[in-house]
């Protein structure tokens, strides 16, 4: 049995899996802003201490960050400001004597949305959607990082004056004063004014959708996070703005997109990193 946690900026998910199975989960949340880097650290080893069971036998991890996966540090994680190079494994593994695995919070959801789509595809990309943008990269079955574990931090790149993890996430709605959640309710109930501001997300969202089809080719997007509940509001804007912008159509007649908000998805490639 393996523990396997998502850091996020919101909260942090723990569950217990055994083979691809979540036995037990839970969610809390995540570290104040203000929080130093012990305060973070105790809160996690903490709520990993109350969490915990006989039988398990490794810790998997992931974390919004550079990460280097070897010597289990993370570097700049977003969204938790004290965490500027921080030696997780290292840390953990003294305080629990257990095997710790570490990497990008995006990767381990790559992972664990690669055993769902099943193995034929060649190229399976990524995108979480929540507190900021994540892209994982799974090629003929295994995760591709990159030399630094950065391979997937495309949404810094710039973009309307920001980047598109500004409109690409959360973050669009939170600029706007918005609540996705009010706003997906107001949309189905026909709103007008909510159904605009998802075809505009949408419309950002299939711009940056061709800038991972530029750098990846990917037969299957899987799209997960909070914002992927919302997926069937700016699905048609988010494939006319990719079209759009991206030349390859004989690419996109193959392409799959799908939505999978399942929480769990993260915990279960994070339990599987080795």
């Amino acid at each position: 049995m393996t523990l396997g946690i998502d850091i996020g900026g919101t909260t942090i998910n723990l569950g217990l899996i055994s083979g691809s199975q979540v036995i037990k989960k839970i969610q809390i949340p995540s570290f104040p802003k203000t929080a130093t880097l012990d305060d973070t650290l105790i809160y996690l080893g903490d709520q990993i201490e109350a969490f915990l069971e006989p039988g398990v036998k490794k810790i998997g991890i992931g974390v919004p960050s550079l990460t280097d996966p070897v010597k289990g540090i993370v570097y700049n994680a977003a969204n938790i400001p004290s965490w500027d190079v921080v030696p997780l494994k290292e840390t953990l593994e003294a305080r629990f004597d257990i095997p710790v695995f570490v990497n990008n919070d995006a990767n381990c959801y790559a992972l664990g949305a690669s055993v769902k789509v099943g193995p034929s595809p060649s190229t399976v990309v990524t995108v979480t959607l929540g507190t900021g943008t994540g892209v994982g990269i799974v090629l003929d079955g295994k995760l591709f990082c990159g030399t630094h574990c950065g391979a997937g931090e495309i949404a810094s790149i710039p973009y309307e004056g920001a980047d598109y993890e500004s409109f690409c996430s959360k973050k669009y709605f939170v600029n706007r004063g918005l609540d996705p959640r009010a706003l997906s309710k107001a949309a189905a109930a026909g709103d007008e004014t909510a159904k605009a501001h998802f075809r505009d997300f949408g419309r950002h969202m299939g711009v940056f959708l061709s800038v991972v089809m530029y750098a990846y080719d990917a037969d299957v997007i899987v799209l997960g996070g909070g914002i992927a509940h919302t997926f069937p509001h700016f699905c048609d804007a988010m494939w006319e703005a990719l079209r759009t912008n991206y030349p390859y159509q004989a690419a996109l007649d193959c392409l799959k997109i799908i939505a999978n908000p399942d929480e769990d998805t993260a915990i279960v490639g994070a339990a599987s990193l080795a």
